[in-house]
C-alpha cells in the first residue's frame, strides 16, 4: 500500500507520503495559481509514486458535525474518485493544522505557511493518523 495523504485547501494542499513502513513523511504542498496546475502536479505525484490510496483530512467541526468546509472536500474527494479511480479514505482531521502550526517557531509561522510547509505537515499527520490504525503487514514468507 503506498498511500498519499492529503490535508486539502482552496489555495494549498499539503501533501505526505506513506509507504508499507508505515511511516508518513512530508511531501510540498501544492501551491500552483490555478486549480487545474493543482490537479496536474497531484496527477503526476500519483504516477510517479505508484500511489494505491488517497487519504483526505475531514474537517469535522469541535462538536463532531459537519460544516461548510466539510463540503468543499466532499466535492473534492468526488473530484478525486472520478480523476484517479483511487480508493479515498477520510481520517479526522481535527486540529492537525494547529498540531502542525505549533512545530514551528512563531516568527516564522507566516512565512511557512504561504510556503505550504505547514499543510504538509498536516497532511503528514492525518496520513500518519490513518497508517497507525491499520493492522501490521503480514510478515514475508
Amino acid at each position: 500500500m503506498r498511500c498519499l495523504g492529503i490535508d486539502y485547501g482552496a489555495r494549498r494542499i499539503g501533501l505526505s507520503h506513506g509507504d508499507e513502513l508505515g511511516v508518513a513523511t512530508p511531501l510540498p504542498a501544492l501551491t500552483g495559481a490555478t486549480a487545474e496546475h493543482r490537479w496536474q502536479r497531484l496527477s503526476a505525484i500519483i504516477l510517479q509514486r505508484g500511489i494505491t490510496d488517497l487519504v483526505v483530512g475531514y474537517p469535522y467541526n469541535m462538536d463532531g458535525s459537519v460544516g461548510f468546509k466539510a463540503r468543499e472536500v466532499d466535492a473534492f474527494v468526488a473530484q478525486l474518485k472520478q480523476r484517479f479511480a483511487l480508493p479515498v479514505h477520510l481520517v479526522d482531521e481535527t486540529l492537525t493544522s494547529y498540531e502542525a502550526e505549533e512545530t514551528v517557531p512563531k516568527k516564522a509561522r507566516r512565512d511557512l505557511r504561504a510556503s505550504g510547509l505547514v499543510d504538509s505537515r498536516a497532511a503528514c499527520l492525518i496520513l500518519q493518523d490513518f497508517l497507525d490504525q491499520r493492522p501490521p503487514p503480514a510478515p514475508a514468507r
